[in-house]
């Protein structure tokens, strides 16, 4: 848990100092900006900026019931932040699993990528996919028809 916040804990901290030495050195119209945008960072690459994760397991329990997708992710991954990013709203849909804090879910992501653990992995439909298109990700979130 405390690795996911390491990088943004940094990212404030850098934030504080640079801002700390422009205003010391006469500049504080520039240091607030530079101090919002350290933290605005900090506030993308932290936890804080996913759906809450959940297990390996109980991800692979629910997708089994509704059909959703499984992302793997893992906190700091600048592909799983663009990933998210995109998919805006509908991320929400989806079943988030942290392979930082499940070694089910690292051993999942390793499985499918040839014993790595490059995410964001998408597992729809039992198939693994990874660093898909958001676009793509979206259409598997879409509701079948039913007949």
């Amino acid at each position: 848990m405390m690795r996911a916040w390491v990088l943004p804990m940094l990212l404030v901290v850098c934030g504080v100092l640079v801002a700390t030495a422009l205003a010391l050195r006469g500049l504080p119209a520039a240091a607030l900006p530079l101090l919002l945008l350290f933290v605005l960072l900090a506030g993308l690459y932290s936890p804080l900026a996913f759906p809450r994760s959940i297990g390996a397991l109980e991800a692979r329990r629910r997708s089994a019931l509704d059909g959703r997708p499984i992302v793997y992710r893992r906190a700091g991954c600048q592909y799983c932040l663009r990933l998210r990013i995109r998919l805006g709203r509908d991320a929400r849909r989806l079943y988030w699993v942290d392979i930082w804090r499940d070694p089910a879910a690292a051993e999942a992501v390793r499985a499918a990528n040839d014993g790595n653990e490059t995410v964001p992995t998408v597992v729809a439909a039992g198939r693994p996919h990874t660093d898909p298109d958001p676009a793509w990700v979206r259409e598997r979130l879409a509701p079948r028809p039913r007949g």
